[in-house]
């Protein structure tokens, strides 16, 4: 039975889908301006992992993931770019595919962007007004009222007299509450916009999610999800807008992903210590910060540093050398209990830590057996390849990930396989002296040499 945290009842919860053998999911995606950031990567490859495993056990999912391509920051940048707004959110939309694709995040079923379902939010907006939930300000704006819906605070458990306490409303603003906000922004002067019957004007940001997940997926659905910064008030405000429109109940289990931090400290360009996922894949492989991502509970903070991620390379290393030399076949039943514990690590809310401490010990069977009994290993070694492609890795030929990743100034495989014939032919004359150094050599240069009953195999650190 697959548990989810549910941060909408602050418990874990086991999972029935509305309907039998059919998930219907909605993840909030990226505000295209700039780069994916590692905050973007985490979200994508935690969902990914999600939409994964609810695949492999068997159901048919609908995943939608939106695309914001139009807000503040978005009219911002193309202004200061000097380009066209559609030119700028192509750009990166592409380059947050690329992002992906490097990572092995699959493709969700769709990815909407809010300019192209304008008339979804329109109609959401025109309900909440004829129900009296949202009301047009003197600047012509539209914004729901929060007080008008009861349950306003359910998903983050903030009580709106408390939130209240630190607000104010500006003379010049025209809330009825400083805790109301905006579901239509007037056009300003140069700004693109769309007419509607408050005047021309564009969406606010939270409306976007409630229009384009209820276009796709229904009122009611299953999951939503996204980081843990939208908890409040992106989501507390769905919330609020969805059941307002639709008087139906929203969504059974909401999913929140924890922070990033770097050393500790959380992520933000002012402390200078902001990535973007581009900038960290220059020096890791994809594969390698995808199993980093995996090795932190969902929910947990994740920190990121040098040290972290060299451990998440040297244990996919590990991984991969248990099935370097092995025939993978058909998995048997002697592999039952590693899959059965598998399954309880991730049916136990997503738990890859756990799932990932079982693909260790299938490797460490493997390398037992592998001399021996190579069949066996040989079945495990299908097993291993099938519960890492649960989580996205372990895809790639286990020579090819061992030997590549070099740095660009270490030697290249020509280069390695002379020293290694000079160290063999050292050790035949020997001279364990100069195998020694050689193996040193090549250690100093980022290449591992491993010895054993065939010869002498190599991975690159």
């Amino acid at each position: 039975m697959l548990n989810i945290y549910n941060t909408l009842t602050r418990r874990k919860e086991p999972f029935k889908s509305m309907e039998t053998g059919r998930v219907r999911m909605y993840v909030c995606g990226m505000t295209v301006y700039d780069y994916c950031h590692l905050g973007h990567a985490r979200v994508l490859v935690v969902f990914d992992i999600v939409y994964r495993y609810l695949k492999a056990l068997g159901y048919e999912v609908t995943y939608i993931r939106n695309i914001t391509d139009i807000d503040d920051k978005i009219i911002r940048r193309a202004a200061e770019n000097g380009e066209g707004i559609e030119a700028l959110t192509d750009r990166f939309i592409q380059a947050m595919h690329e992002d992906a694709e490097a990572l092995g995040v699959l493709r969700p079923t769709a990815e909407p962007r809010a300019t192209e379902h304008v008339h979804e939010i329109l109609h959401m907006i025109q309900r909440l007004m004829e129900r009296g939930y949202a009301y047009q300000g003197d600047n012509r704006d539209v914004y729901y009222s929060v007080s008008r819906f009861e349950d306003y605070g359910k998903l983050s458990g903030k009580r709106l007299e408390d939130l209240r306490a630190g607000e104010r409303v500006a003379q010049d603003e025209a809330k009825r509450d400083p805790m109301d906000f905006v579901l239509w922004k007037a056009a300003k002067p140069g700004e693109p916009a769309w007419d509607s019957p408050w005047g021309a004007g564009r969406p606010g940001w939270h409306i976007e999610c409630s229009a384009m997940s209820t276009h796709f997926l229904g009122n009611h659905f299953d999951i939503h999800g996204g980081g843990q910064d939208l908890q409040f008030p992106h989501h507390e405000n769905e919330i609020a807008q969805s059941e307002a429109a639709t008087c139906e109940h929203f969504v059974n289990y909401w999913m929140h992903n924890g922070f990033v931090r770097v050393d500790e400290e959380k992520m933000s360009k002012s402390l200078g210590n902001f990535f973007t996922v581009r900038q960290v894949l220059e020096h890791y492989r994809p594969e390698v910060v995808r199993y980093f991502i995996l090795g932190s509970h969902y929910r947990s903070p994740l920190n990121y540093n040098d040290e972290a991620l060299e451990s998440a390379r040297n244990g996919l290393s590990r991984l991969y050398t248990a099935l370097r030399g092995v025939p993978v076949q058909p998995v048997e039943d002697g592999g039952a209990e590693y899959r059965a514990r598998f399954h309880a690590a991730m049916a136990d809310d997503f738990n890859t830590p756990v799932a990932l401490a079982v693909l260790f010990d299938l490797a460490h069977e493997i390398n037992r057996l592998r001399q021996e009994q190579l069949d066996e290993a040989a079945s495990l070694a299908g097993l291993l390849k099938e519960l890492g492609a649960t989580l996205g890795i372990l895809e790639s030929d286990p020579e090819a990930f061992l030997k590549g990743g070099g740095s660009d100034e270490g030697p290249d495989e020509a280069g390695i396989e002379e020293r290694i014939q000079a160290r063999l032919e050292a050790r035949k004359r020997k001279d364990f002296a100069e195998a020694d150094r050689i193996r040193d050599e090549l250690k100093a240069q980022g290449v591992i040499l491993e010895d054993g009953p065939g010869g002498t195999t190599w991975r690159r650190e």
